[in-house]
């Protein structure tokens, strides 16, 4: 089994169950060096799309899953990686018993653009659910985004 390190709406464990339901929760933990931010805004339906970009001074809190091989193809197809919307990278995460390797997946296009307040309820709700610290949870209810009928930037 690999480690997946979910940054956005798969941070919530019943969205996950749905989604991969032999892939059981293995914790949660931090990208270091890693900055949540916002793209392809002509490729989702909502506005931008969540993705993580290096940055050496940002954390991003994950949730890590242990998924077998035949849940991370129902994943793939889930975050369009068969389409090219999105890639998987190996990532280091740091977590409370050490640093651990895992996969997450990254934008496949240019950082940019504004979700929607959808999306980042979505994703804030699912921080929320996962056992993210509170601070980090508002930081992302209080981001700027995407108003209803706003043509794209």
């Amino acid at each position: 089994m690999a480690l997946y390190a979910a940054y956005a709406s798969n941070m919530d464990p019943e969205q996950m169950a749905r989604r991969a339901p032999h892939s059981p929760l293995h914790g949660t933990g931090w990208l270091q060096g890693w900055r949540l931010t916002f793209g392809g805004q002509d490729v989702g339906w909502d506005g931008a799309l969540a993705t993580v970009v290096e940055d050496s001074r940002e954390q991003v809190f994950v949730v890590l899953y242990d998924v077998p091989e035949w849940d991370e193809k129902e994943l793939d197809a889930w975050e369009g990686a068969a389409l090219g919307v999105y890639r998987k990278i190996r990532v280091r995460v740091q977590t409370l018993d050490g640093d651990v390797l895992a996969w997450t997946y990254v934008l496949d296009d240019y950082e940019g653009g504004l979700p929607s307040a959808n999306y980042l309820g979505i994703l804030a709700d699912a921080a929320e659910a996962a056992g993210a610290p509170d601070d980090y949870v508002k930081e992302l209810r209080n981001r700027p985004c995407k108003s209803l009928g706003e043509p794209p930037v």
